[in-house]
């Protein structure tokens, strides 16, 4: 039974920094890519980013160069550092995992199996 659980969502001004972590369990994720995606009220859900446990990462152009996503193997948790924060970034934040290659469709949601049950990011203007 694969679990993951989010913590760290919270409502910060923009220009304000947001931290999500994201701790898996239940199987051995080091082939496994983890990722972050976000759905904002009446849009779809869309990719955030991504990382594999050799340290390869993908983003969105939307949050290149504001946010980080890192990813602790021994503990199988990735994180999500969240710099320069905009009003665009509210979202419910989304972890999810599967055996996604760097060739495969990382950004398609229906490429990931197993996913979490969302934390709120609010950002004020």
């Amino acid at each position: 039974q694969v679990q993951l659980v989010e913590s760290g969502g919270g409502l910060v001004q923009a220009g304000g920094s947001l931290s999500l972590s994201c701790a898996a369990s239940g199987r051995a994720f080091s082939t496994y890519v983890l990722g972050w995606f976000r759905q904002a009220p009446g849009k779809e859900r869309e990719f955030v980013a991504a990382r594999w446990s050799a340290g390869n990462t993908r983003y969105a152009d939307s949050v290149k160069g504001r946010f980080t996503i890192s990813r602790d193997n021994a503990k199988n948790t990735v994180y999500l550092q969240m710099n320069s924060l905009r009003p665009e970034d509210t979202a419910v934040y989304y972890c999810a995992t599967d055996r996604v290659p760097l060739y495969g469709s990382w950004m398609v949601t229906s490429s990931y199996s197993y996913w979490g049950q969302g934390t709120q990011v609010s950002v004020s203007s």
